[in-house]
């Protein structure tokens, strides 16, 4: 356990010296001028539909993206000058090594959804409205989305340990991601497709009544937790056994 808490102390050290966090401002920042400027019609729930409008782009383009950068960023320094070689010759783990590089990204990831959350209550207040706060859709959609999140920082984790290139991976990710747009609206692929599962965990239950978007977050979540799980070990497997 020491040692897990030593390497995750170290792979801060290295998030907090580069300014790529500040990615996590962008999509809370974006996402709560899409919902200052959203239009409930008469009679909806104001938060329920401005909620929907904000998902789009948070969860539809930026948790994905950042579910794949934020690991290839923290394999970057071990890949360039024999990294791997430093690292692994001290009284460190492979396990806690690669423990500690998923625990920061989803440490990340976390902070994104808290700075959402922000983004949700100022668009709120801009809008004025008068309506209760749902406290517990919004919890159960942050906490979905995150949890969705997590099969990625798997498997894109897995690649980047794998990949010395710091553009493969990010690439990889981004190609994967734009394709959303239209997977979402399958209800027999989206999901099954890790990088629509935050949007489909996110949207709130009834903004939606195609594609994907009925399904319900229990089921959701049963293949969310079975992709992880495989994502999760193969991963690790693949590091242990890995010739550094």
């Amino acid at each position: 356990m020491r040692t897990f808490f030593r390497v995750l102390s170290s792979e801060r050290l290295k998030m907090s010296k580069s300014r790529i966090w500040l990615l996590l401002l962008a999509s809370p920042i974006l996402s709560t001028l899409i919902g200052a400027l959203s239009q409930p019609p008469e009679g909806a729930d104001p938060w329920t539909v401005m909620l929907g409008a904000m998902v789009m782009l948070h969860a539809l383009l930026f948790l994905p993206i950042m579910a794949g950068l934020f690991p290839a960023f923290l394999c970057r320094y071990e890949h360039t000058g024999g990294g791997w070689k430093q690292l692994l010759v001290l009284p460190v783990s492979r396990t806690a090594v690669y423990l500690a590089k998923f625990t920061i990204v989803a440490g990340l990831l976390a902070i994104s959804q808290l700075l959402f959350l922000a983004g949700i209550l100022a668009a709120g207040w801009i809008q004025a409205f008068t309506a209760p706060i749902p406290w517990a859709m919004i919890a159960s959609s942050l906490l979905g989305g995150w949890v969705a999140c997590l099969p990625l920082v798997a498997l894109q984790l897995g690649v980047s340990l794998s990949w010395a290139s710091f553009a493969a991976p990010l690439a990889l990710n981004v190609s994967l991601t734009i394709p959303n747009l239209l997977i979402v609206n399958s209800a027999k692929v989206g999901p099954f497709y890790p990088w629509a599962q935050p949007l489909l965990a996110m949207m709130p239950f009834g903004q939606s009544d195609f594609g994907a978007f009925n399904l319900p977050l229990e089921s959701l979540m049963i293949t969310v937790v079975g992709s992880f799980l495989l994502f999760f070990a193969v991963g690790l497997i693949h590091f242990r056994r890995k010739e550094i």
